[in-house]
């Protein structure tokens, strides 16, 4: 009992962990990677590195691995492997794709292999001079050691205020065990000149435990 609870955390701490998804996939040989480090007050810590690799035009490779600590000095974290494939032609209303993926999540000793599917649209939009996105992401999460699932639901919306500067705006909706969780993360990304890494700022507030407000720190990197 106390594994399925702390799986169950763990799913609502990371479910900003594919911020960086969406229905683009990556050009061939062409490759993604972020690593995320956030923190609360009470010292719950999550770590997440997050990869996307086109292995052909119409295929893109990814890896999703996250670990937490809580407060308490738990140990969990899940990975999951997965396939994006596009789905249908790009319109003038967007674009859409799915992904299929599998995996483990474990606290301590306790291990519960699942697996996942996903789809997700998003349409890019332009103001004035100044280029813009949004995309919703929705996944199901089967965890067959926990005989439960976990659905997820994530919108993003990012707007560049400069070449330099990237404002985003995302909520984060997580629906497992009869309960529901909604997260808010604003976050601001930066693009230096000197640098090939894009550096993410943000926080993440639960609407029903606002004290719970986490930091976060991302790097992006395109290869």
């Amino acid at each position: 009992m106390r594994s399925a609870f702390f799986l169950t955390l763990l799913a609502c701490q990371l479910c900003a962990t594919t911020g960086q998804a969406g229905p683009w996939l990556r050009d061939k040989g062409t490759s993604f990677v972020s690593s995320s480090f956030s923190a609360t007050y009470f010292y719950d810590l999550t770590q997440s590195t997050y990869i996307e690799y086109g292995l052909r035009e119409k295929l893109t490779l990814g890896v999703d691995l996250n670990t937490a600590q809580s407060r308490f000095g738990l140990q969990s974290g899940s990975a999951t492997a997965f396939l994006r494939f596009p789905l249908g032609d790009p319109t003038d209303w967007g674009r859409w794709a799915y992904d299929l993926g599998a995996g483990a999540s474990w606290t301590d000793a306790f291990i519960s292999p699942h697996v996942r599917a996903g789809l997700s649209w998003g349409r890019g939009f332009t103001l004035g001079a100044r280029n813009g996105w949004l995309t919703v992401d929705a996944a199901a999460r089967w965890e067959f050691g926990l005989s439960q699932e976990v659905i997820k639901l994530d919108a993003t919306a990012g707007f560049d205020f400069t070449e330099a500067a990237t404002g985003m705006a995302q909520i984060f909706i997580t629906y497992t065990e009869g309960e529901t969780y909604a997260n808010f993360a604003p976050s601001i990304v930066l693009s230096p000149r000197f640098s090939k890494y894009r550096v993410q700022l943000g926080s993440e507030v639960p609407f029903d435990a606002p004290e719970n407000t986490a930091l976060t720190l991302s790097l992006w990197r395109e290869f």
